[in-house]
């Protein structure tokens, strides 16, 4: 309390962002005993009646859909995972290897643009180009495929869609590393007659390796979740395409505009969590072990 009283003005500062914290992070937890009950508007969730596991079990219930939701939700984590940061480090280091700054600077404020595109909008852009009858796609290359109807193609649709989406303010983030890089290093190694792509391979990219490390761990939580707007807006919420695009969270955004079931939806979420709280502690073991510096506890 002396410390807080010496430093009130910076205790200060940080309230609106511990009482964020706080409200929107942890006192909502308690609305996950929605799991546990069948939820009556009439009762509250307090007095509402415990159900048991009859949510989780509603969420299984159908072993090839719940199957089929899983398999992509895991397919598009690995997907966006390793090819988003192939394409982040990639065009970092393409940014910083520019002779003319001026330009990376230019770079980095159009590439981080578009992270701050809602997909409401992307969806329109999207539909641009693959309306089936004044699509672009479709009339550059004169073709009368039914892009919303055909599933087989979204996989790669909504990859090169987040690539073009996150790409940018990813690839700015490892920026940010690159410039503590010590210039010394470069000079060194270039008098010891290094060439570009050894001073990247040995100097760049291991600069990289506690920021990549970081945000894999940091990701291995939301291996279950994706973007809602970009699974369930961009596809336009198409039945056809379900076999390919809907994953965990766009099946619980259906089932609530259906049935109105909160207690499936506490219970999805809280499954959610799990899995994802599960994976962040075995990924850090892993790496606390091989790689103690870079775990995150």
């Amino acid at each position: 309390m002396k410390k807080h009283r010496r430093n009130r003005a910076l205790t200060v500062m940080a309230l609106p962002a511990f009482l964020t914290l706080f409200f929107f992070d942890y006192v909502v937890m308690g609305g996950l005993v929605l799991a546990f009950k069948n939820f009556d508007y009439r009762l509250g969730i307090l007095k509402s009646p415990w159900n048991g596991l009859a949510n989780f079990k509603y969420l299984i219930a159908s072993k090839s859909t719940f199957f089929t939701i899983t398999r992509n939700t895991i397919m598009y984590y690995l997907i966006f995972t390793v090819v988003g940061m192939i394409l982040e480090i990639s065009l970092a280091i393409a940014m910083d290897q520019l002779i003319f700054k001026r330009i990376s600077k230019v770079m980095q404020s159009i590439l981080i643009a578009p992270v701050f595109i809602s997909f409401t909008a992307v969806q329109f852009i999207v539909y641009a180009f693959l309306n089936p009858d004044m699509g672009l796609v479709n009339n550059i290359f004169n073709l009368s495929t039914r892009w919303y109807l055909e599933a087989k193609h979204w996989p790669l649709i909504l990859t090169v869609v987040k690539m073009w989406n996150g790409t940018g303010y990813g690839a700015v983030l490892y920026m940010s590393v690159l410039a503590g890089i010590d210039p010394e290093l470069y000079e060194s190694s270039q008098i010891d007659g290094a060439g570009k792509w050894q001073q990247i391979w040995h100097i760049t990219l291991p600069a990289l390796k506690s920021m990549a490390t970081v945000m894999l761990l940091l990701s291995a939580g939301g291996i279950l979740h994706s973007d809602t707007g970009l699974f369930y807006q961009v596809t336009r919420n198409s039945g056809s395409l379900y076999e390919t695009t809907q994953v965990l969270d766009s099946y619980i955004l259906n089932a609530v505009f259906h049935s109105s079931n909160y207690g499936f939806t506490a219970a999805a979420s809280f499954f959610q969590s799990v899995v994802g709280t599960i994976l962040i502690l075995i990924a850090n073991t892993f790496v606390r072990k091989t790689d103690p510096d870079n775990s995150l506890f």
